[in-house]
């Protein structure tokens, strides 16, 4: 068993610290060290793949992957060389599948229908699709349409109708004035339904272009809920309240909303929920091996039977969940690399597991 851990970063974008690498990337490396392990830090560029693939193969056992979305231009050659690397027996923290499995923002269609996600939810994946299926979406209230790229809140909209049914059948028409809040920062523009869905367009674009359609939580500006997952564990839970301003639903910290940091035990029946639904994840999102570090957001709703609180499932993020906020959750983090590894060295994979 290799026990060295390289982890891939890209250079350049907003989550980067004084010294050019992520903030919450060197104390995974020291709380390795205080374990006997050793670790660096790869700056991923296409141009270098070869030498970096091959350098991994030599001397990494895993590699952990803290590249964030929007860092690389065209992430197509570092997820294949990810792939090589776990072809290579190079435990990958995540696979580069699960990370786009779990982060698309159809993850949540395919939980539609479980404890966490209402039917009341779709996916469009090509524009007529979208244009004729959407304003009839709009008919049951007030919607929110997320793009599957972005961040921050970028391309997520909250989509109201200011108009009565303006079709003969009682449904709208693309003429049918919409009310559009970005999550980005809160702001609003008035259109005609028709120029908001040629607007979004450009969402549908290019490989996995995708908007997922679902109805809008009122209950959101008492705060979503991320709930930081290390592999099956719940280990912290973030509130984040919007803004306390008009039209304000964004829960990002760029619009102004509130973070109150919490441990898990102040959440005992959402860790239930989650807790009880991870093998339901994992097994709709494509049975690959957890992630290492992932988030699960979640949103109050009420139970229109029971009037109880429910929570329902906003997104995942799988691909680079920053934790500079709680750096000391790096001992957490080397504790659960290390039973990993050698776990995973005890198996032999030239011999077939038994099955009945």
């Amino acid at each position: 068993m290799k026990q060295h851990v390289i982890i891939f970063e890209a250079r350049g974008g907003s989550d980067k610290g004084a010294y050019g690498y992520r903030p919450d990337s060197k104390p995974i490396i020291d709380a390795l060290a205080n374990r006997g392990w050793s670790s660096e830090i790869i700056f991923y560029r296409d141009e270098d793949r070869g030498e970096i693939y091959c350098h991994a193969c030599e001397k990494a056992g895993a590699y952990i992957s803290r590249v964030n979305p929007g860092n690389l231009r065209d992430e197509t050659g570092y997820f294949q060389m990810l792939r090589e690397l776990v072809k290579r027996r190079v435990v990958g923290l995540p696979h580069p599948d699960a990370m786009i499995n779990y982060g698309a923002k159809n993850a949540v269609e395919k939980l539609k229908g479980t404890d966490i996600v209402p039917q009341d939810v779709n996916c469009y994946y090509d524009f007529e699709t979208f244009k004729s299926s959407f304003p009839e979406s709009l008919m049951h209230g007030v919607r929110v349409a997320k793009q599957n790229r972005g961040s921050t809140g970028e391309g997520v909209w909250r989509v109201e109708a200011l108009d009565g049914p303006t079709n003969g059948d009682g449904s709208y028409g693309l003429e049918t004035q919409v009310k559009c809040t970005e999550a980005k920062d809160n702001h609003v523009e008035i259109m005609p339904l028709g120029d908001f869905i040629d607007y979004c367009v450009q969402y549908l674009d290019g490989e996995g272009g995708m908007i997922l359609d679902m109805p809008f939580l009122e209950r959101i500006t008492e705060g979503e809920i991320r709930v930081f997952m290390l592999r099956n564990k719940v280990v912290n839970v973030v509130h984040k309240k919007p803004a306390d301003a008009p039209d304000a639903f964004s829960a990002t910290l760029f619009s102004g909303a509130k973070y109150t940091y919490e441990t898990p035990d102040k959440w005992p029946g959402l860790v239930g929920i989650v807790s009880k639904n991870v093998s339901v994840i994992q097994q709709r999102l494509g049975n690959y091996d957890l992630p290492l570090i992932w988030t699960i957001d979640f949103i109050l709703d009420t139970d229109k039977e029971t009037g109880a609180d429910k929570y329902v499932l906003g997104e995942i993020n799988a691909s680079c969940v920053g934790f500079s906020t709680h750096l000391e959750l790096s001992d957490d983090i080397a504790d659960e690399i290390v039973r990993l590894m050698e776990a995973e060295a005890v198996v032999n994979p030239n011999w077939m597991a038994f099955t009945s």
